[in-house]
């Protein structure tokens, strides 16, 4: 049965308890340990049981301590503090990017995210993708960048994880309850419900709009689950990452063309649009259309003026994840939405194809961000190399370190991520200014006043706290199983508070290699139980519902924390969550990673635990591949790196080498630096790598730096750019589409006829080189391309090493087809072989990025010296 009429039922507030509200709604309490406290001083175990989830919490609580707490003076005084706190945050005019960019036009940036993880009780994320997408939120919320987050609001959400008797992972999917989360409805002047609509096969999808108020930043969710909607359409937004390729496409068909659509309806115009991950692509097209329908544009104009305001952040050099569908089921589900842009199906799958011209190439969400962005990148240095390299193919003959994407390493908001107590040294210590301006390095250089003794008890602290809450969970999860009395009492017992404790907790995937400590049980036993010096380990993770690979790289871990030799060594926590993860990271004393390289892209966790003074032990992938290489020479080092980067052909080579150097680790380095001890029992050459892994990885890895390169780099350059073709009755956007079509149509004929350079034979270090080229233009001008000169030394398979570029001016046009270009230029910088060539690429001053796909000519072999040439 359902009802005729629905209302919701809120907490009867005292009014000297009001403002609980105002800051139950905002975010910002999840990073806040004050107001944190203020909600646990309420009622500790309804803090917990809620999940953390204060608007439930409200809705929870007896009115008799409801009404206690509005008597309670010390209460009524930690309110006031809090929400003081809180309005002055939000009225500071004097953020980081009022400051720096006062005079600026502040565009508004658009970011787009399938998953948004910003707080325990909204689940709507996975992962370290929706981790990173909360923390993007956050850090621009604190230096007052103008940005709007639009996601999915998901019925379900990602996931609970119990495990069997065996140690095979089980998932159990919990339903939110919107109306007691800290998010709003959003709603028209007569109050009823904001509503967008999604295309559809022969119908569209309502979705209603709520909103997160995330500090001073709104993020806008969507919601499909609407009696007016298809049953179907009602389950597009029930679960993350749920379903089948269909239930796919449908969830970012609305994400992309219905978030679009939202921002719309809210009146919000951004300048930029960030693609977190290419789930959002189709926003790409919505934008062309609706430049369309109101400026009267042809689908090329639009598509330059929509791509103009385009970023796009690719997070996975894993092939699988990156999203495809079959042709038809694009056709199925797009093939209106085709006609409306004046596309025929064809022209719209080739957006989505590496080879636009092979019909049997699925459609892909990535090619199609990256045909449309006008700056695109990946989320380390080491993962902007790996991604170059994955999709070089959409800019062919063009050099792989040239192709068109970039990188901003990861980072994270660290007031959600460092521990309350440490906190509160930081504060003592370094000054309210590691808060607000933790990209200062000059700040970290203090950590040398906090005494070491301090700083050790703090983190051991930390480490106690771990344990009570390793062993609690653990007794709980086997109640649940239905474990013997003597396995619940045992658990209490497991882990030693005095132990080294090394953590690894992420994401279950086979590249991660979970199990790869495990490889030689015999040697991993020695050092666990070694008398004076024991090891302890604490794993936890999720595998992704499909992945029976991973699942069963938990079931053997689970498998081996039964072993009598382990039992008291090796945990495995279930249902991996923020809640856990802020205990781990706060709590042990190594991080361990090791993923097979160049797999891991970024990697956030170890960045979290460096926070903390964990020391990180891993490969070098991802972030910690130029954390370390930036380091390595360090007096003190900031941890351990396993391996030097190598990459071997055969995995289980790469995996028996890279085991063996971690146990050497282990064995020679780690274990005996923690226990040496003097007769203080303070471990003074360990705290030393802690304060030089907090001093260095601080400054760095922290969201805040990520977002003002972001905006520095990226937003305001990208928004500039984007006003400038749209202004003026978009003429600039028009001049650039028509200028692109000229060229496209007549490059065939362009060529390198011939090139000459002077002096010949042996040159000295340093010498000038004068290059010439004549080079046929057909239809084009000298003002339509750049020629360059491309020189340097060559390799012993004839390829450039570190090539210079220089462009080449005209000289002697007489208007025809023929031009002769020139450039002097000091290519030998070393001795050795060298060489040089002549290219050609299409110019104009609103290009971005400087290369169009499949529009470069390279001088060959037949292109005589221009003396003859001519």
């Amino acid at each position: 049965m359902k009802p005729i009429q629905t209302f919701t039922v809120v907490p009867a507030v005292p009014p000297a308890l009001e403002r609980l509200r105002d800051v139950a709604y905002n975010l910002r309490w999840s990073w806040n340990p004050e107001a944190i406290a203020l909600f646990r001083r309420m009622d500790n175990d309804l803090w917990e049981s809620t999940h953390h989830n204060p608007v439930a919490m409200l809705g929870a609580i007896e009115q008799r301590r409801l009404n206690e707490l509005a008597a309670d003076d010390g209460f009524q005084a930690h309110l006031e503090r809090v929400a003081q706190d809180l309005d002055a945050y939000l009225a500071d005019t004097h953020t980081w990017f009022e400051r720096i960019h006062d005079g600026v036009h502040q565009p508004l940036v658009g970011y787009f995210s399938a998953e948004f993880g910003l707080t325990d009780c909204l689940s709507i994320f996975a992962g370290g993708l929706g981790l990173l997408a909360g923390d993007h939120l956050k850090a621009a919320s604190d230096l007052g960048v103008p940005i709007v987050g639009v996601g999915l609001l998901y019925q379900k959400g990602y996931f609970r994880q119990t495990l069997n008797d065996a140690g095979w992972q089980q998932e159990v999917y919990d339903v939110n309850d919107f109306h007691t989360l800290p998010l709003t409805l959003v709603t028209d002047a007569s109050g009823a419900e904001l509503r967008v609509v999604a295309p559809h096969p022969g119908r569209d999808v309502l979705a209603r709009i709520w909103q997160v108020r995330v500090g001073r930043v709104n993020l806008y969710l969507l919601d499909t689950n609407l009696d007016e909607n298809w049953p179907e359409d009602r389950d597009i937004t029930d679960q993350l990452y749920g379903g089948d390729q269909e239930m796919r496409i449908r969830q970012e068909i609305v994400l992309g063309i219905g978030g679009c659509r939202a921002l719309d309806a809210l009146n919000l115009d951004p300048a930029v649009y960030h693609l977190n991950e290419g789930h959002s692509a189709f926003l790409a097209l919505e934008r062309a259309r609706m430049l369309m329908e109101r400026n009267g544009l042809t689908f090329d104009e639009a598509k330059e003026v929509a791509a103009g305001g385009l970023v796009f952040t690719s997070h996975t050099p894993v092939p699988a994840g990156h999203d495809t569908f079959p042709g038809w089921l694009v056709e199925r589900y797009l093939k209106d939405y085709a006609y409306e842009l004046g596309l025929t199906m064809d022209q719209f799958l080739a957006f989505g194809r590496r080879n636009p011209a092979d019909q049997n190439e699925p459609y892909g969400m990535t090619p199609l961000a990256l045909r449309f962005a006008t700056v695109t990148n990946g989320v380390s240095k080491l993962h902007g190399d790996v991604t170059r390299k994955m999709w070089q193919g959409l800019w062919p003959n063009v050099p792989l370190d040239e192709t068109p994407i970039d990188h901003i390493t990861n980072g994270v908001h660290l007031r959600t991520w460092v521990s309350p107590e440490l906190d509160s040294c930081y504060e003592r210590y370094l000054g309210p200014r590691w808060r607000d301006e933790p990209t200062d390095e000059t700040i970290w250089t203090q950590l040398g006043h906090i005494p070491d003794e301090e700083l050790w008890r703090t983190h051991e602290r930390r480490r106690e706290s771990l344990i009570t809450f390793t062993r609690r969970r653990l007794q709980a999860q086997l109640i649940k199983r239905g474990a013997p009395r003597s396995d619940i009492d045992f658990a209490g017992e497991v882990l030693d508070p005095e132990v080294l404790t090394i953590g690894f907790a992420r994401r279950f995937a086979t590249y991660k290699r979970a199990t790869l400590l495990m490889r030689d049980p015999e040697r991993l036993e020695r050092i666990l139980n070694h008398p004076e010096r024991p090891v302890q380990f604490i794993f936890a993770g999720k595998a992704h519902p499909r992945d029976d690979a991973g699942k069963e790289l938990i079931r053997q871990v689970v498998q081996a924390t039964r072993q009598e030799r382990f039992r008291r060594r090796i945990i495995f926590l279930e249902n991996y969550d923020t809640a856990v993860a802020r205990f781990l990271v706060q709590g042990c004393d190594v991080w361990l990673n090791n993923p097979r390289r160049p797999m891991e892209a970024s990697g956030t966790s170890g960045m979290k635990a460096a926070a903390n003074g964990v020391l990180n032990i891993s490969t070098l992938d991802g972030w910690w591949d130029e954390m370390w290489a930036s380091h390595a020479t360090a007096a003190v080092p900031i941890g351990w790196a396993i391996g030097r980067g190598e990459i071997y052909d055969d995995d289980g080579y790469q995996d028996a080498v890279e085991a063996e150097a971690l146990y050497e680790l282990l064995e020679r380095e780690v274990v005996p630096l923690f226990y040496d001890r003097g007769q203080d029992h303070i471990p003074r050459q360990w705290i030393s790598r802690m304060q030089a892994s907090i001093a260095a990885t601080a400054p760095f890895a922290n969201a805040q730096r990520m977002v003002r390169e972001y905006t520095e780099r990226f937003y305001l350059p990208t928004a500039q750019h984007a006003l400038h073709l749209r202004s003026d009755n978009v003429a600039a956007g028009k001049a650039l589409a028509a200028w692109k079509t000229r060229v496209a149509a007549v490059w065939g004929d362009v060529r390198v006829e011939a090139s000459d350079a002077t002096p010949t034979g042996e040159l000295a270090v340093g010498t000038t080189l004068h290059a010439t080229a004549l080079v046929n233009l057909g239809e084009l001008t000298p003002d339509d391309v750049a020629v360059e000169l491309y020189s340097g030394k060559i390799d012993a398979r004839g390829e450039f090493i570190d090539p210079q570029i220089d462009r080449m001016r005209p000289v002697n046009w007489d208007g025809g087809p023929r031009c002769t270009f020139e450039a002097d230029a000091s290519p030998a910088r070393t001795s050795g072989l060298h060489g040089y060539t002549i290219r050609v690429r299409p110019d104009h001053p609103d290009l971005r990025p400087r290369f169009i796909p499949g529009l470069i000519t390279w001088a060959d072999a037949s292109a005589v010296p221009v003396a003859s040439g001519r």
